[in-house]
């Protein structure tokens, strides 16, 4: 086994295929095929199921995908340690964020300070950001509700009010606020499971034992707006998230506190990145001065 084989072998199992994997290397296709072929000859294992030009990792491939991620990871961090101490911070940042708002924020800082360095962001629920941080698809979360996890470490980011917003045609569109008990028996569009600001609202019906009307779910923060801006029904929305609309209108909920508190998180394996360091000492400027 050698680096080149290793080096063939996960770029096919990242895009998929032998074509895309020598297009991304610039080699040949038969390159890449020969490297990985004389990998799994070596050992006596088959790490892909060849099918036309896709292929699709067994288990001992799905397995060894998983060191060659932490692999390649390291190789990055290594070129990321030698470019900083040239005075040269550099390299590709992945970064998974709840919501484009705090994301924004921060890379807009990171970039002000280091115009070198790449940045690709991965949007999606709590649930979601977490299991790609997990499976090394980004190199840092900005996550909401988090489970201890003992492979993720945690630095706190910002807490912000969960409100809910309403269509000019509600009865509320006037109000600034309502009790939570207000709330039994209407119509809202929510997230889907495992986004934290649903979860955090949820949490205080139950414990007040309000029931509420789900008339809709939808997995898109963009969709949930379009609903209510239609009058379908009422949204739920962290405080910051909420964008000034003249058909749409916050109302606080006046008698109990709902809130999200958002985290930045890393693999504790990875600490000593300097580029992850970089962006957390950065994430929490940005959240101390929001």
């Amino acid at each position: 086994m050698n680096r080149t084989q290793l080096r063939s072998f996960h770029a096919a199992a990242e895009l998929g295929g032998f074509t895309a994997a020598a297009k991304a290397l610039s080699i040949s296709q038969p390159t890449i095929t020969t490297q990985v072929r004389s990998l799994e000859a070596a050992y006596g294992v088959d790490l892909f199921i060849r099918n036309g030009r896709r292929v699709q990792l067994t288990p001992v491939g799905e397995e060894l995908f998983e060191i060659t991620k932490r692999i390649t990871l390291h190789e990055a961090e290594a070129r990321q340690f030698l470019q900083a101490h040239a005075g040269n911070l550099a390299g590709h940042l992945r970064l998974a964020a709840v919501g484009p708002f705090h994301a924004t924020d921060v890379l807009v800082a990171l970039k002000t300070q280091y115009p070198e360095i790449q940045v690709s962001v991965l949007l999606g629920n709590s649930q979601l950001t977490l299991q790609r941080l997990l499976e090394f698809d980004a190199d840092v979360a900005m996550i909401a509700h988090f489970e201890d996890d003992p492979r993720v470490e945690m630095v706190p980011f910002s807490r912000h009010r969960v409100v809910v917003f309403v269509h000019q045609g509600h009865p509320w569109f006037d109000r600034k606020s309502v009790t939570l008990s207000q709330l039994r028996n209407e119509g809202f569009i929510l997230r889907e499971k495992g986004s934290t600001t649903r979860l955090a609202f949820e949490q205080a019906l139950e414990r007040a034992g309000v029931h509420i009307n789900s008339v809709v779910e939808i997995g898109s923060r963009e969709a949930v707006w379009k609903a209510v801006e239609q009058g379908l029904g009422i949204g739920v929305v962290a405080d910051f998230e909420f964008v000034p609309h003249p058909r749409l209108r916050t109302v606080e909920i006046s008698d109990v506190e709902i809130t999200t508190n958002y985290q930045i998180a890393y693999l504790k394996e990875r600490r000593g990145s300097r580029l992850i360091k970089t962006l957390v000492q950065i994430a929490q400027s940005v959240g101390n001065a929001n």
